[in-house]
């Protein structure tokens, strides 16, 4: 089965947000905080990896990450402080939890 990620990165607590979905989550994140990901992340320095959810389908990232991106920027918030309160960096979480990410 693959698993498929959305996650939400960030350029510092309560900062730039950034909505997005991958297949492989450490490489995708690496490649923002090389800036060669995105634009946006590159020009607004949003490198942080402050939330992640794992999925089962493409389709089913497909549509929460469209979900999460007409939320609020009031409800993200509420999102990632109840997942990570501390607002640390989980790219680190993510490759030593998962080889294929």
């Amino acid at each position: 089965m693959r698993e498929y990620y959305v996650y939400i990165l960030a350029s510092k607590k309560n900062g730039t947000l950034y909505v997005g979905m991958a297949k492989k989550l450490g490489k995708r994140i690496t490649s923002h905080k090389d800036s060669r990901a995105s634009e946006f992340t590159g020009k607004y320095s949003v490198r942080k990896l402050v939330y992640y959810e794992k999925h089962n389908s493409q389709e089913e990232a497909i549509k929460r990450e469209k979900q999460l991106k007409k939320w609020n920027r009031r409800w993200k918030l509420k999102l990632i402080e109840k997942q990570n309160p501390e607002w640390d960096d989980l790219l680190s979480r993510v490759i030593k939890g998962t080889k294929s990410v």
